[in-house]
């Protein structure tokens, strides 16, 4: 199988109900690379001050204040300034919100496998889960 050292990486932004992640936040997210289902490549929190100011911290360095130790993060860095940048807007003033590099454990493997039948992913496109759920309800709706 032709075997690829990445998947395809999706840019996640989580807007916090506190200024930083909860335990509960961190749990959830360990539980998901604990079964295999994601790969968490980075996590970087960002805060929008009331003046529309930007702060951003790597995960790691909040070391003091969140116990942090059951996430691994193997390519810390890869969300930067760039993407704080592209992202901003979605942050309103005065919250945070955590930008998570997730590696799509399931679609490396897919995507590993058409390349070993000569096939190449051209593209994807991601639906959120709330446009998907109204859409499917609606419809449901309409059929009634």
């Amino acid at each position: 199988m032709a075997e690829f050292e990445y998947g395809p990486v999706e840019i996640v932004v989580v807007a916090l109900q506190n200024e930083r992640p909860s335990a509960g936040t961190l749990d959830a997210l360990a539980e998901l690379v604990e079964a295999g289902q994601i790969r968490l490549l980075d996590a970087l929190l960002v805060s929008r001050d009331q003046d529309g100011g930007l702060e951003a911290i790597e995960i790691e360095d909040l070391g003091d204040e969140l116990d942090v130790t059951a996430l691994e993060l193997p390519a810390s860095g890869l969300v930067g300034h760039d993407d704080v940048a592209e992202f901003a807007e979605t942050i309103e003033r005065g919250t945070s919100a955590v930008l998570l590099a997730v590696e799509l454990v399931w679609a490396k493997r897919l995507a590993s496998r058409f390349a070993e039948a000569g096939g190449v992913v051209l593209e994807s496109v991601r639906i959120p889960a709330p446009v998907v759920n109204q859409v499917l309800a609606e419809a449901s709706t309409e059929a009634e």
